[in-house]
């Protein structure tokens, strides 16, 4: 499981950094630079929710060997 969520932490940064190639910073809201700009918030939001995933699987460990 926890090669899994590196596996898919390592995505979301790769969609992240071909997201930011799309970008026009001259112009965010354009209609491209919108959908890439949701796209690199929504692989953020992945690797966060997977970093906490992550440390709540280590406490439960903790937990389960302190017993």
């Amino acid at each position: 499981m926890k090669i899994f969520i590196y596996i898919l932490i390592a995505l979301s940064v790769a969609v992240i950094a071909y997201n930011v190639t799309i970008l026009n910073f001259d112009d965010l809201l354009s209609e491209d630079s919108a959908i890439a700009l949701i796209g690199v918030i929504c692989a953020a939001c992945v690797i966060v929710l997977l970093s906490i995933l992550l440390t709540s699987k280590a406490i439960e460990n903790k937990v389960k060997d302190k017993n």
